[in-house]
């Protein structure tokens, strides 16, 4: 058995209604002047006010911040630092939402703490002095990034995604209640839900993986895989809350582990072209794990073996209504070959294309998005 170096050092509590023990978690780790980072819709839904009532009752005082907005840049980090700023001393940071409000809570953390800006801390620990607590508290089914130690924040110029991670700026405490998902809508249950499916796949077959990873990423597949069609009645508070759990492993595997060229291949459409993070997602990996099957055909067949793996994401897209072309998300510019060429440098520089199991060059990049035009 392989040599491994893992660290597990997160609180998880898992649960309908574990929302109403906020109040005690942040007075466990400290806290007592709390900034929550959300999104407006998350206002809007009413999760909000559970956790904001929730604190009331002990009598925190909380400071909202609610400008996120999808794939946040260094706007949104700077502004929701100055908030907080304004609003001093805040000595514990909570992101409530999906990835994005739960990135900008973790990017807010590096420069409430070290100063300075988001692009000193593109890379893996570069934060010299210790963080604040904080707590995750993901409202969507899929981005795993409450399990993470990583913000992903773009550049707000380029929006170039700029991956800043240190174990100092992983939440502290995790709270999954799956009736925070139940106001979810169908669209985005499908399209964070095969977000979910894709880190477990890409993190079970990773250059890094692991033994403790794989557990995660076979895991979470096994949830994921058999609840997403389930999950996407929005009164399937049961399969909800499995796909939430599943998405939490994935989001363990990926922190132990990495991902791959699916990813690597979203990041550029979603600067590109606007596409949804996980439509995105959805779009490669069908392509990207054909690619790999002369590598990694035995993993695969670990984790599914009723049949083909890419078939089977394949279904899944089916089910959720998702897209398999660039012309079904309403690309409108005509696709040039300089296009590809573009998309393809791109994705060559992110940083989860150097861990896909078989070796990916420039011209297999384009490749993968001439198969989705």
């Amino acid at each position: 058995m392989e040599a491994f170096d893992s660290n597990l050092a997160q609180r998880v509590i898992f649960g309908e209604n574990s929302i109403e023990k906020l109040a005690e978690i942040t007075r466990t780790l400290g806290g007592s002047q709390v900034l929550i980072v959300t999104d407006p819709g998350i206002q809007e839904a009413g999760i909000l006010n559970r956790a904001s009532s929730a604190l009331n009752s002990e009598k925190i005082p909380c400071y909202v911040f609610s400008d996120v907005e999808p794939n946040p840049t260094t706007k949104h980090v700077e502004a929701a630092v100055n908030f907080a700023m304004a609003n001093a001393p805040i000595d514990i940071i909570i992101g409530l939402g999906g990835g994005s409000a739960m990135d900008c809570a973790k990017g807010a953390n590096f420069l409430l703490t070290n100063d300075g800006k988001m692009e000193d801390y593109w890379g893996t620990n570069k934060a010299t002095k210790p963080m604040l607590p904080s707590i995750g508290i993901p409202t969507t089914i899929g981005t795993g990034s409450e399990a993470q130690s990583y913000a992903l924040i773009a550049q707000e110029e380029t929006h170039i995604k700029m991956a800043c991670g240190d174990k100092k700026a992983q939440f502290s405490s995790v709270i999954l209640d799956p009736t925070l998902t139940g106001t979810l809508p169908r669209l985005v249950a499908a399209t964070t839900g095969i977000d979910a499916i894709a880190h477990a796949i890409e993190s079970y077959v990773s250059t890094k993986r692991n033994p403790l990873s794989q557990m995660f990423s076979l895991q979470a597949w096994n949830l994921l895989n058999a609840n997403y069609e389930k999950a996407l009645d929005e009164n399937n508070l049961e399969a909800r809350g499995k796909m939430l759990f599943g998405a939490y492993l994935a989001g363990l595997a990926i922190e132990n582990s990495m991902l791959g060229a699916a990813h690597a291949c979203a990041n550029p459409l979603t600067t590109r072209y606007g596409i949804t993070h996980g439509v995105a997602v959805a779009l490669m990996l069908p392509h990207v794990i054909r690619f790999n099957n002369t590598i990694a055909e035995k993993s695969y067949n670990e984790l599914y073996p009723d049949g083909h793996l890419a078939d089977r994401i394949e279904e899944l897209m089916k089910v959720g209504d998702l897209p398999n072309t660039l012309q079904n998300c309403h690309v409108q510019s005509p696709i040039r070959s300089t296009d590809i060429v573009t998309l393809a440098k791109d994705a060559a520089t992110q940083w989860t294309a150097q861990f896909n199991p078989r070796s990916v060059r420039s011209q297999d990049f384009m490749r993968f998005y001439e198969e989705i035009y």
